[in-house]
């Protein structure tokens, strides 16, 4: 499976980007492209049409969260919850995907940005998420350790910590 982190273009260079942590843990198997508007990337766009690409996007309340067998790419917008929404309602080739909706266990602990969305993950908890589910436990293990290390004590002046 290849994970493929669409990015906003301010989300790159931000210090509280957790994709980062994806792509230095996963390897060959992460990428990021850079998003676009008006220059959707073909080679992504041929795969979503050739089937067997999943979007992780919230669903509607109540839809099932479904098994990433079969799958051979997985999509995550890397991107503030703004930003994300904005990328999947001006990009219609993201809905030619097969939506993937994640049910977390538990709370995002992501503590480096204000107004963070109630029951949503950052990137990097996503990733978590779906290696678990996937059955790459030591990749899962890995992230998270990377991930914990990453984010700040509770507490921390945010904007002093993630240098805005």
């Amino acid at each position: 499976m290849k994970f493929t982190l669409l990015t906003h273009c301010k989300e790159i260079d931000k210090r509280s980007n957790t994709g980062r942590l994806v792509l230095e843990v996963l390897g060959d198997s992460a990428e990021q492209i850079p998003w676009e508007r008006l220059n959707p990337p073909a080679r992504l766009v041929e795969e979503i049409e050739a089937g067997g690409v999943a979007l992780i996007y919230p669903g509607s309340p109540g839809e099932d969260c479904v098994d990433l067998a079969g799958f051979s790419r997985v999509i995550l917008i890397d991107g503030t919850w703004h930003e994300a929404r904005k990328i999947y309602q001006r990009s219609p080739y993201l809905r030619k995907a097969r939506r993937i909706s994640l049910k977390p266990a538990g709370c995002s602990r992501y503590n480096l940005r204000r107004n963070q969305k109630e029951a949503c993950l950052c990137t990097a908890e996503c990733v978590v998420e779906i290696l678990r589910c996937a059955g790459w436990i030591e990749h899962a293990e890995l992230l998270q350790e990377r991930f914990l290390a990453f984010i700040r004590p509770a507490g921390v002046m945010r904007d002093a910590a993630i240098g805005k």
